[in-house]
């Protein structure tokens, strides 16, 4: 073969390797920026919307009304709440709910074998530290009894044994006494004379701490009595009774069930009257206040209230409040009953309103989609809201008198700053 004739064979444009490379990465390029643009959209999102599908409001100078509407459920002023005692089987229920009970009237008879038992060997317990205690007593005032006696004793021979002396001691000088009686008559007055203090000592010491031991006994004996007084009740309290008068709620008992000490039978609903107690939303909980004015209708007629008791406790996004009537309730309330009104949270005052609706639930009044001029479409704009009503929203900046805005619902708008509108 002959090399001198050799030469290099050279490859076309398109098939060489940098082409191929550079190829590749432009395509690459271009499909991220696709991608881009797909997923992440320019920095404007826009979105077309029917006119049909959105309420428009104007903003306007006038007339803020800064109340809260309330709907507020009719419930006891006072509620009794009946709990078990005592625990065990139903084996009567006297009263239903609904009924009107009084006082100390039986409502519902329990049995319970083992707390029977348990209260009978309590009780001789007691009655046998009781007994103990009397015997004591008993004791120790026999013991006061023989003592005095004993004293008496001694005061008795003194007297008798100085009179005999002084009987005999003139026939000893006569020699018709032996001297050996008068001898031992005078030993025996010595004797006595000689144990008496003793004897009035001891009686005073034990009388002192007779004295000192009786009201401490006594004491004992009282709490004894007490307590058999308490165990025998347990038994007692097998037959549940009314605390108070009133009308008897939420009471669903079977016979033959049982149940536990502590567990709820019922409610009793005094008759003391009623209270209205409404739940209010989170937003309003640093502006209502004790005392506050609020009004209810009821049958046509505005019925004056004002606020009792606030709770502060925040629970799915509301809180609690209790009002009470200026001057007597109506008669004609019945418990649970729903009852519209609303609460004055100021005066009303001059400014800047809007509409409320829907809109607030998904900005929370931080912006809002406000119409152009041309009302083809609407942007996206920070705005500022102070007080709100159910009917009002005050403006504080971001719209100005004459706008227009959309106070629809923003669902699916959260990321969209431009609204092109539609026909």
């Amino acid at each position: 073969m002959n090399h001198a004739t050799d030469r290099p064979l050279r490859q076309p444009w398109w098939r060489r390797r940098i082409w191929w490379q550079s190829g590749i990465a432009a395509g690459a390029a271009s499909l991220g920026v696709a991608t881009f643009i797909l997923f992440i959209g320019s920095p404007a999102h826009s979105v077309r919307v029917s006119l049909a599908n959105l309420t428009i409001a104007t903003v306007e100078h006038g007339t803020f009304h800064d109340f809260m509407p309330l709907r507020a459920k009719v419930v006891a002023l006072n509620t009794v709440y009946l709990d078990a005692l005592e625990g065990g089987r139903v084996d009567r229920v006297l009263a239903q709910a609904g009924d009107t009970v009084t006082v100390g009237q039986p409502l519902v008879e329990l049995s319970n074998t083992e707390l029977e038992l348990d209260v009978l060997d309590r009780e001789g317990r007691l009655i046998e530290s009781i007994t103990q205690l009397q015997s004591y007593e008993t004791q120790l005032e026999q013991n006061r009894v023989t003592n005095q006696k004993a004293l008496a004793q001694i005061d008795y021979d003194i007297i008798r044994l100085r009179r005999s002396l002084s009987r005999r001691k003139p026939l000893l000088s006569q020699s018709m006494v032996p001297v050996e009686v008068t001898d031992t008559l005078q030993d025996e007055l010595d004797h006595d004379l000689k144990v008496q203090p003793m004897q009035e000592e001891s009686n005073r010491k034990q009388e002192e701490l007779r004295l000192r031991q009786l009201p401490q006994i006594q004491g004992q004996i009282e709490k004894l009595q007490q307590d058999l007084k308490i165990t025998h009740g347990k038994l007692d309290n097998l037959t549940v009774r009314a605390p108070v008068s009133g009308r008897l709620t939420a009471m669903d008992l079977k016979v033959g069930e049982n149940r536990n000490r502590g567990d709820r039978f019922a409610e009793i609903t005094p008759d003391t009257g009623y209270k209205l107690s409404a739940a209010v939303d989170e937003y309003y909980l640093g502006r209502v206040h004790n005392n506050q004015a609020a009004v209810v209708e009821i049958d046509g007629k505005a019925r004056p209230l004002k606020v009792a008791r606030v709770y502060p406790l925040v629970k799915d996004g509301a809180f609690t409040l209790d009002l009470s009537f200026e001057g007597s309730a109506p008669q004609d309330l019945l418990p649970g009953e729903a009852l519209q009104g609303k609460l004055e949270l100021g005066i009303d005052e001059p400014a800047t309103i809007l509409p409320a609706g829907a809109f607030l639930d998904g900005t929370g009044g931080d912006w809002i989609f406000v119409l152009e001029k041309s009302g083809r479409s609407a942007l996206r704009r920070s705005i500022k809201i102070g007080r709100r009503n159910a009917d009002q929203v005050e403006v504080l900046s971001g719209l100005n008198v004459g706008e227009r805005a959309i106070i629809s619902g923003y669902t699916g708008l959260e990321h969209i700053d431009r609204i092109d509108l539609t026909q």
